[in-house]
C-alpha cells in the first residue's frame, strides 16, 4: 500500500468519523431553541469577534442577502447586534450580545458533556490515544 492511499484511506475514515461526532453532539443544539443556520451564524460572531456581514455569509457559505436575514433574527432574538465599525465609521460590524454569548457557551458546554459521556466509556490507554491523535489531527489542520 502506497502512503498516500494509506493517507486518503485514513482521512476518509476521519472525515467519515468526524460526520458521524458531529450529527452526535448536534442534537444537544435543540435545546437551544435556536435554528441550526441561526446557531452556527452565532458560533462565528462569538468565537470569531465582531465580523462584517460579508465575511460572515463567506464564513457561513451563503449569499450576503441570506445572511442579512439570518442577523436580523438574532437581532430580534437579542443575541446579537448590528454596530458601526470604529476603524471604518461607513462599515458596520456583527457583534454577540451577552444574552448570544451566554446562550453559545452554555451549548457549547451541553455539546461538551454530552461528547465526555461517550468518551468516559473508554479506559485510559484508549483516552490517551485519543488524546495523541487529538494533538496530531491539530497540527495536521495548522495554516501552512
Amino acid at each position: 500500500m502506497t502512503k498516500n492511499l494509506a493517507t486518503e484511506e485514513l482521512a476518509d475514515q476521519l472525515h467519515s468519523a468526524a460526520i458521524r461526532l458531529l450529527r452526535l453532539v448536534r442534537v444537544q443544539d435543540a435545546a437551544s431553541g435556536i435554528a441550526p443556520a441561526r446557531l452556527s451564524a452565532l458560533s462565528v460572531i462569538v468565537f470569531g469577534g465582531p465580523i462584517s456581514l460579508r465575511d460572515l455569509a463567506k464564513a457561513e457559505q451563503v449569499r450576503p442577502p441570506t445572511m442579512s436575514r439570518i442577523v436580523d433574527a438574532l437581532e430580534t432574538q437579542g443575541l446579537a447586534r448590528r454596530r458601526i465599525d470604529q476603524k471604518d465609521r461607513r462599515a458596520v460590524l456583527i457583534a454577540a450580545t451577552k444574552k448570544g454569548a451566554t446562550l453559545l457557551k452554555q451549548g457549547r458546554k451541553r455539546r461538551v458533556k454530552f461528547l465526555a459521556s461517550y468518551l468516559s466509556r473508554l479506559d485510559r490507554v484508549e483516552l490517551s490515544l485519543i488524546a495523541d491523535a487529538l494533538g496530531a489531527i491539530q497540527r495536521a489542520l495548522q495554516p501552512r
